[in-house]
């Protein structure tokens, strides 16, 4: 670098090439690829640390003194960033301006310790103005932010690093807790428990069709004889009423609509309009925008954060992790304008909308997330330059902050009521239909629902004609309608996101790897949208429950992050916080002290839920089953009976497991005898699937005709075991999985030896003159020659692949050869082995390369959600582990000769 010029580091290295543009040859502009260092793990403190810092990298009894060390990468990275430092004359900090962002500037300040001044240089958007109006406005290090940010990272280590130990013993080893991801886990399971608790009610109404002329309209039941009808609203969750209100049979109903219908006739007795508005939300914060996204483009909060940060690097959109819902002057002008000049004048209303922003939070962003620049650039303008899902998404986010300033939507609700006199009984039914006088922000946006619409909001919808009060109606299509009530929905992660922001668990900025983490640690899973807790979850969050109270109580969870807070205010101080929360006070008792004075914790309890008085399940080493005891013989062994993988907590009802119990045994079923050996062919219903299974026959025992007592075989003098000899292990028996196409109820004997039969030879390669052989896999089947394997397109290939089409599988160019052609993404350089970055799809999934380095992608992720940053970090990480150990043998240690006697 030449003499004089600034320094500028910022987190990410796709933002250097955009800023260093627009800062021009006076400045430099490097990339930290976020933290350079974090807590020490216990390998990596020295042994004069070792008393101090030992347990957590944390010296409790001193200050909650943290013990730093840099990761691999950010040696190499730190080494780089001092080359540049000895040429600069100024060193500007241009991390994000959020806890983490500030802490990252800070480690940089400990470890490059640099002569020069030094500037915090911060910016909400990546735009030419923007990034220069920033040089110029530089601000000091905020010290309390970057307290907040470590007291959050040392009490994370100290929760999930003393608590987590015990959940390895008392319910599954690879288990963990952690002070959000507890409270978000309880959200699931508590929404299980109270689906698994819910009664159901049952009642009925009736809707029908009313026409004037040609005209029609729909209508339900709404009163008979001046008495309300019940609706699904008028009950509780145990299926009791919460009001006085008439609840129809099923007969009753079919009765008033039998007569109702041969009466042909009703009139209109009442009619009401109602005028309305409605106003438009305010433009997007970091959780609005991910459950937005959920709900209409299906994106997961992590992907849905991943695209966002893609926008915002590439300058499209504000930075968006942001508690805000405030817009800049310039933003309101250019929304205004964009909204007159597409809808005209009355589209916004005389002033410009202002919006309250309730939060305290002093380390987000401090506007709400928009499209960057003082004039928006509309998506078809932008759409060549994204991808297919960041478009969609600077599409929402474009939408939502032009409505989010315009005018208000105006409407008239008309409510008719049609009386029907039958059976002796006076039936009244109403019809709704509003008609907006006035679009508004509607001609731009409309927010999404987490929940579906029942019938009362799709009749609302309706048009309604021209009635009046006396009008004469012909009545058609009287249907009965029998209803249950249901339980609160599952979450979705739009939904659960929206609760851990109202109970102010979390940060919205961490909201994504929260659910993310729950996921892949198999604490929920989804079907579809839903989140459905795991029967681990349930044990899990019991035993926090019982134990650590207040580390899964809702309300302590949020107040940990008003403190947290009120430390980035510089209100608290970060020392003695830690202190209480760690030690203990008067009025909390402190982690240490409920770790050390756990008690004895009934493990078996712990993972035990009774299912009626049908059975209980237990959760396992290998999962869960049910366990059935003999009401007959208390002293006999329990059956376990194996419960189904998609079948949820809440639907295992005491009848569901009757089911399962009474259910004939699915296995153990004899195919016939193998005509080669003699031997019996089984099927049967493992742990990890069905199988097949070649068995001895049972032998046949001889029997004393005269006592009919067994008569014990004799064994020949050669054959009879010599004392102290070991007996000789009995062989494995044959076994082979079911394809998944294939049924335990189904596969008959010949598929069953086709089976055991492989791996198959199919053949020579006339070439080489090596067998190859066909084979089934843990990832699949494959053939196989020598040590050359190419995977197959099915299972049935097994069976029916020739040696012709083998060989033309090995005419084809090595399964990374044809990806390399056409990566999943690509990115720029990493900056270690200066070689592009790649996704490829590989044998055994998606995955992450440079040409010398190969990472899977982790259960969970999807190529969508590597950006640079994760696949610079998810290298750097696999280079620093170093390669794989090879597997050896122990031999084990030679036994001593027994002394001659």
């Amino acid at each position: 670098m030449a003499e004089g010029k600034k320094l500028v580091i910022v987190e990410s290295p796709t933002k250097m090439k955009s800023i260093q543009g627009y800062l021009g040859d006076g400045y430099e502009v490097l990339s930290s690829v976020g933290h350079i260092r974090d807590l020490a793990d216990k390998k990596s403190i020295p042994a004069d640390k070792k008393q101090a810092y030992g347990k957590y990298s944390i010296d409790v009894d001193n200050g909650f003194d943290p013990y730093y060390v840099e990761s691999d990468r950010g040696k190499k990275t730190v080494t780089e960033l001092k080359r540049a430092m000895k040429s600069a004359d100024e060193l500007l900090l241009a991390t994000d301006e959020d806890r983490e962002g500030e802490a990252i500037a800070w480690h940089l300040l400990e470890v490059l310790k640099p002569k020069v001044p030094v500037k915090r240089m911060v910016f909400h958007e990546i735009t030419k103005d923007a990034i220069q109006a920033a040089v110029q406005n530089t601000r000091e290090l905020d010290h309390a932010l970057v307290d907040a940010q470590e007291t959050r990272r040392i009490l994370d280590r100290l929760y999930g690093w003393d608590v987590s130990p015990v959940l390895w013993f008392k319910v599954q080893q690879g288990t963990s807790a952690g002070r959000v991801q507890s409270a978000a886990t309880r959200l699931v399971v508590d929404r299980e428990r109270e689906r698994m608790a819910f009664v159901s009610a049952s009642y009925w109404d009736i809707d029908m069709t009313a026409a004037k002329a040609s005209e029609s309209f729909s209508a339900r039941l709404a009163r008979v004889d001046g008495a309300p009808l019940a609706r699904g609203t008028d009950f509780d969750d145990h299926g009791q009423l919460k009001k006085a209100v008439l609840v129809l049979t099923e007969a009753q109903a079919r009765e008033l609509a039998e007569a109702i219908e041969k009466t042909g006739e009703g009139s209109v007795a009442n009619i009401e309009a109602k005028p309305g508005t409605r106003s438009p939300k305010p433009p997007f914060t970091t959780s609005t925008l991910q459950q937005e996204a959920g709900r209409k483009l299906s994106m997961s909060a992590k992907h849905a954060m991943s695209v966002a940060q893609r926008l915002y690097e590439k300058g499209f959109i504000t930075y968006m992790r942001t508690d805000s819902t405030a817009l800049s002057k310039q933003a309101v002008e250019a929304a205004r304008a964009q909204a007159v000049a597409m809808y005209g004048d009355k589209a916004v209303p005389a002033n410009p909308r202002s919006y309250r922003n309730n939060s305290k939070n002093a380390q987000e962003a401090h506007e709400a997330i928009r499209p960057s620049g003082d004039t928006f650039r509309t998506p078809s303008s932008v759409s060549s330059e994204l991808d297919r899902d960041e478009q969609r998404l600077y599409d929402l986010i474009w939408k939502r902050t032009m409505a989010s300033q315009m005018s208000d939507a105006k409407y008239e609700t008309t409510t008719v009521t049609v009386q029907v006199d039958a059976a002796g009984k006076r039936a009244e039914f109403t019809a709704s239909g509003t008609v907006y006088t006035f679009k508004g922000f509607l001609e731009a946006y409309e927010e999404g629902r987490d929940e579906k619409r029942g019938d009362d909001d799709k009749n609302a919808d309706q048009s309604l004609p021209q009635l009046s009060v006396g009008d004469t109606l012909a009545l058609r299509d009287v249907e009965p309608k029998g209803h249950e009530t249901s339980p609160k929905p599952r979450y979705t992660e739009a939904s659960l996101v929206k609760a851990l922001e109202e109970k102010g668990i979390g940060r919205p900025s961490t909201f994504a790897s929260i659910i993310d983490v729950i996921i892949n640690r198999g604490y929920v899973t989804k079907r579809g949208q839903a989140l459905i807790p795991s029967w681990l979850a349930f044990s899990v969050i019991r035993l926090l429950e019982q134990h650590f109270a207040d580390l899964v109580d809702y309300d302590f969870t949020a107040a940990l992050e008003d403190d947290l807070d009120a430390i980035a205010r510089g209100e608290q101080k970060r020392e003695d916080w830690l202190k209480e929360f760690y030690f203990g006070s008067d009025g909390h008792v402190g982690l240490r002290n409920i770790v050390d004075n756990l008690g004895e914790i009934d493990a078996r309890a712990l993972n035990s839920t009774p299912i009626g008085d049908v059975a209980t399940l237990r959760f396992g080493k290998y999962g869960p089953y049910l366990e059935v005891l003999d009401s007959e013989n208390p002293d006999a062994e329990p059956r376990r009976i194996n419960i189904p993988d998609d079948l949820a907590p809440d639907e295992l009802t005491p009848a569901r497991a009757q089911e399962l119990i009474d259910a004939p045994v699915a296995g153990d079923r004899v195919l016939g005898e193998n005509p080669e050996n003699g031997k019996l062919i089984v099927v049967k219903d493992g742990r990890f699937g069905p199988y097949v299974q070649e068995v001895d026959p049972p032998e046949e025992e001889a029997v004393d005709p005269v006592t009919g007592e067994v008569i014990a075989a004799e064994l020949a003098p050669e054959e009879k075991p010599k004392r102290g000899a070991k007996k000789p292990a009995a062989p494995k028996p044959r076994t082979a999985s079911l394809f998944k196409s294939m049924s335990v109820d189904t596969i008959d004997l010949d598929t069953a030896l086709r089976l055991l039969s492989l791996p198959r030879t199919v053949g020579v390669d006339p070439e080489t003159e090596v067998p190859i052989t066909a084979q089934n896999g843990r990832y699949g089947p494959y053939l196989k020659k020598g040590t050359d394997s190419r995977t197959l397109q099915s299972e049935q290939q097994l069976f029916d692949i020739t040696l012709e089409e083998a060989l033309a599988v090995y005419a084809q160019p090595k399964y990374g050869a044809r990806a390399a052609a056409s990566a999943l993404k690509e990115f720029e350089a990493d900056p270690v082995s200066e070689k592009p970055i790649k996704v490829k799809d590989g044998r055994f999934g998606p995955y992450v390369t440079d040409g010398v380095t190969n990472v899977t992608i982790p259960r969970g992720q999807t190529p969508d959600d590597i950006t640079y940053e994760i696949a610079v970090q998810m290298l750097a990480d696999k280079r620093a582990k170093g390669p794989a150990p090879k597997r050896t043998t122990r031999k084990a240690p030679a036994k001593k000769a027994a002394a001659k006697k």
